[in-house]
């Protein structure tokens, strides 16, 4: 897909969002599970189009992406956080922030992630996905209800949401690194082969 067309899908998805911002956030499910994902999805999408003049800037300190996948590792702990999901259902001002905050979020995993590499992309993993099958447990296992905002039949089905999402992402992470080491083994392997024989 072109840059200019995944910008305009970006930008169709986030005017649907906006759109539907109420229903999304009546449920603890919707609005975990399908909003945030969503918002970062837009990020990703509007950060096809990022000017180059940009792009050389968040380099400069953005060395093989580690910044930007920290900011958004501490974006994504910030949001497990019940009295924080609270506070943005009350406070449209603070639901916008939410939201321009996920969409940079999504921008900076654009430009960061092919620039970390297999193992900082394993070190980023290995940290937010335990941490968010944590948090998932926790919303499992609490009696109480940890949202004012939301019912605890949401915060346990979310709970479990986040354990299968922390799953499937380690999943399709795995298989991503595995075909991609393969498909280095056999371009080694081709190259050798290529070589002219050693002379006697």
């Amino acid at each position: 897909m072109r840059p200019r067309s995944e910008a305009g899908a970006g930008v169709a998805l986030l005017l649907l969002l906006g759109a539907t911002r109420g229903p999304l956030e009546a449920g603890m499910r919707l609005h975990m599970l399908v909003q945030i994902p969503l918002l970062v999805a837009c990020g990703v999408l509007l950060g096809a189009v990022v000017p180059a003049r940009v792009r050389r800037a968040i380099e400069r300190w953005n060395s093989q992406g580690i910044a930007g996948l920290l900011a958004f590792g501490l974006a994504s702990a910030l949001l497990m956080i019940p009295r924080l999901l609270d506070l943005v259902v009350a406070h449209a001002a603070l639901d916008a922030a939410k939201a321009l905050g996920l969409l940079a979020c999504g921008v900076l995993l654009r430009l960061s992630w092919a620039r970390a590499g297999l193992l900082v992309q394993a070190f980023f993993l290995g940290n937010l996905l335990p941490m968010t099958a944590a948090v998932g447990q926790a919303y499992q296992d609490s009696p109480l209800r940890l949202c004012n905002a939301y019912l605890l039949a949401d915060q346990v089905a979310v709970g479990q949401g986040l354990v299968a999402l922390a799953g499937a992402v380690a999943l399709a992470w795995l298989a991503h690194a595995t075909r991609l080491l393969v498909r280095r083994e056999r371009g080694s392997c081709v190259e050798l082969q290529a070589l002219p024989p050693a002379r006697p």
